[in-house]
């Protein structure tokens, strides 16, 4: 059985960084591709980014662009977000998630297309 564990969120002074991680167990991560979603009170869960099997391609929110980066670890079947200016706008609850299917292209947004989630972590951003 497929388990994401998240760790790396908590609270962060506005301008901050943190650096989440996604460890898996009972599945090799290699051949999908993987994902960080976010959900705030009230919102709906949205994409924050995504990377592809391999690792070679990803994407980013635009409210993110430039501030956060997705990496992955193969070999240790882990994924990353680092994440630096970080606004309370970002405050969330950040879930890693993988692909429904193998190496698929393009990357996909829709949480729709992930069949294991984690079970999130908090981040807030406040001063």
């Amino acid at each position: 059985q497929v388990q994401l564990v998240e760790s790396g969120g908590g609270l962060v002074q506005p301008g901050g960084s943190l650096r989440l991680s996604c460890a898996a167990s009972g599945s090799i991560l290699s051949f999908n591709a993987m994902g960080w979603f976010r959900q705030a009170p009230g919102k709906e869960r949205e994409c924050v980014s995504g990377i592809s099997w391999g690792g070679g391609r990803t994407n980013y929110a635009d409210s993110v662009k430039g501030r956060f980066t997705i990496s992955r670890d193969n070999a240790k079947n882990t994924l990353y977000l680092q994440m630096n200016s970080l606004k309370p706008e970002d405050t969330a609850v950040y879930y890693c998630a993988r692909d429904a299917h193998f190496l698929r292209i393009p990357i996909p947004t829709l949480s729709s297309h992930y069949a294991y989630w984690g079970q999130g972590t908090q981040v807030t951003v406040s001063s």
